[in-house]
């Protein structure tokens, strides 16, 4: 179902597409096909990983609040995820130093960007943080859940109770594709889902500057 925000934007900004799915989804490839394209993306997650790097900027304040869980490599990704994925308070004080930092890293791509006809904003928990107030359209990725538990549980060191823990702090995939303006299938081959964003690619930059209205259908 179509559910556009804006009936237009502003000719003097980028059309903003949110890119966003779940995890295991293929959102990454997906991400990684925009810009192969040509398309300036925003990675909100590798903003994330900067940040906890080595010596990235919330590095001594992660340490701060838990200490133990950084070192010369930065953050502990691990040994943090085992802390605050079931204790809410300290998950949302940790999103309280990385959201903010976020926001800034993004605010500044699209300043680097603002003569693009079209920039994808990546951004994993795009329904969950509010982020698709700020899009002129939503792009899910998805796949059926026994291919998004296959690949999930293929990765070193996830377990069945982690991606349990990760599901249960995102929307589910029916609600985001049901909030979608367009999802993009990555249960098929790569050709086929590199043929789904290379159509939405084309229509958008073609479309989606002008009138919401006519980008549309453009999956």
């Amino acid at each position: 179902m179509i559910r556009p925000r804006r009936q237009g934007r502003s000719p003097h900004r980028p059309f903003r597409l949110g890119l966003t799915g779940s995890i295991g989804m293929g959102k990454s490839a997906v991400a990684s096909m925009f810009r192969q394209l040509g398309v300036p993306v925003f990675d909100a997650d590798a903003e994330v990983h900067r940040l906890q790097g080595p010596g990235g900027a919330l590095v001594a304040a992660i340490e701060a609040l838990h200490p133990g869980t950084t070192g010369e490599q930065g953050v502990d990704r691990a040994a943090l995820g085992r802390i605050v994925l079931n204790d809410p308070p300290a998950l949302a004080r940790l999103e309280g130093l990385i959201h903010p930092e976020v926001a800034r890293a993004r605010r500044a791509f699209l300043r680097r960007h603002r003569v693009a006809a079209l920039v994808v904003l990546d951004i994993p928990l795009l329904f969950e943080k509010g982020g698709w107030r700020d899009v002129d359209a939503i792009a899910v990725v998805s796949a059926p859940r026994h291919i998004q538990r296959r690949r999930v549980l293929g990765r070193a060191g996830m377990t069945p109770a982690r991606f349990a823990a990760i599901s249960r702090l995102q929307v589910p995939d029916l609600q985001k594709r049901r909030r979608a303006d367009f999802v993009i299938d990555t249960s098929g081959p790569l050709i086929v889902t590199r043929r789904q964003v290379r159509r939405l690619v084309a229509c958008l930059r073609v479309r989606g500057g002008r009138y919401w209205g006519h980008a549309r259908n453009c999956l």
